[in-house]
């Protein structure tokens, strides 16, 4: 589907884009995603019926505008996330030739890497609700729709909603960034990981990392860590810390909350043994999903470790 000019025919004809491609329909969500009752209930609305005035972007693209709704794609956010981070792919992946201000026809595109190609997806803006919620990401602001536009372009590629119930996040990151991406088990973690992390950093690769528990999927622990669960790493820093040295790792959940308990969490004593300045500079103290814990604890309550960057 050419996007520009789907969009100069709807826009010559007065006409907002429904997309036949991938329809409005229980077909985009998927037979086994819901009970059959609850799929009679899904709803279609668009943007613009939702808010007076909605935007695509505003302030910029951050993780904190995502917020993960029911269905369990935190293996794609994982790696939405890390790609807010690195402004180099995430123009590939979200054209800036669009929105509700200028040239508004209902529709919308987004790209993805498929095979050694970007691929254009073009959709309608009609996102699936159900009783009045969010069927699947919702946006943080409520008039900021990218999130929601993003993942429904991704369903799209996938054939359904349903399909990105559960997924690889290496292929998340491949698909976002055409890039090549490694993983670690942090069962048998390299000796140098803190180096590595610390390079990957450096270096703006898209980092994420996952929990164990197939049988046990979005179980909250005690310590606040979700088993079965997909994070993404936004960061990773070596700190003076009281008379030696720490490495800290910072992980942001998709859920937009949800956040681990134990040391260098946001309310711990370890960062009252922290110089003011590295402290300030760090440490946001909100229920905003993201949270930094030590290496050794990192690697205690997490199985794997993907980096991914555009070359080797």
């Amino acid at each position: 589907q050419d996007f520009n000019h789907l969009r100069a025919l709807c826009l010559s004809q007065g006409l907002l884009f429904e997309d036949a491609t991938f329809p409005a329909h229980v077909s985009s969500i998927g037979p086994n995603l819901l009970p059959e009752d609850k799929l009679r209930q899904i709803q279609w609305k668009r943007p613009t019926e939702l808010q007076r005035n909605p935007y695509l972007i505003m302030d910029g693209v951050s993780r904190f505008d995502i917020m993960q709704g029911e269905i369990g794609c935190c293996w794609m956010l994982a790696a939405l996330g890390s790609l807010t981070l690195q402004k180099q792919f995430l123009e590939k992946v979200l054209p800036k030739d669009q929105g509700f201000q200028d040239d508004y026809a209902g529709i919308f595109h987004f790209r993805f890497w498929q095979y050694g190609d970007w691929v254009d997806v073009v959709i309608d803006d009609q996102l699936p609700f159900l009783n009045g919620r969010y069927l699947s990401v919702h946006p943080r602001t409520s008039n900021e729709f990218w999130p929601s536009l993003l993942e429904k372009a991704y369903a799209k590629l996938q054939g359904s909603y349903q399909n990105l119930h559960g997924g690889y996040l290496s292929d998340a990151l491949v698909d976002l960034t055409g890039g090549v991406q490694v993983q670690f088990s942090l069962k048998d973690p390299p000796p140098d990981l803190e180096e590595i992390l610390k390079a990957a950093d450096k270096l703006q690769c898209l980092m994420a990392c996952s929990t164990s528990g197939q049988l046990r999927r979005n179980i909250e622990l005690r310590n606040g860590i979700v088993q079965g669960h997909a994070y993404t790493v936004t960061g990773a820093v070596k700190i003076p810390y009281k008379n030696g040295w720490k490495h800290i790792i910072r992980i942001w959940n998709p859920w937009g909350c949800g956040e681990w308990k134990g040391p260098w969490s946001d309310a711990s004593p370890q960062w009252d043994h922290v110089e003011p300045k590295f402290r300030q500079a760090l440490l946001r103290n909100k229920d905003d999903g993201e949270f930094w814990m030590s290496c050794e604890n990192f690697q205690e309550e997490f199985s794997w470790l993907y980096i991914c960057n555009n070359t080797p």
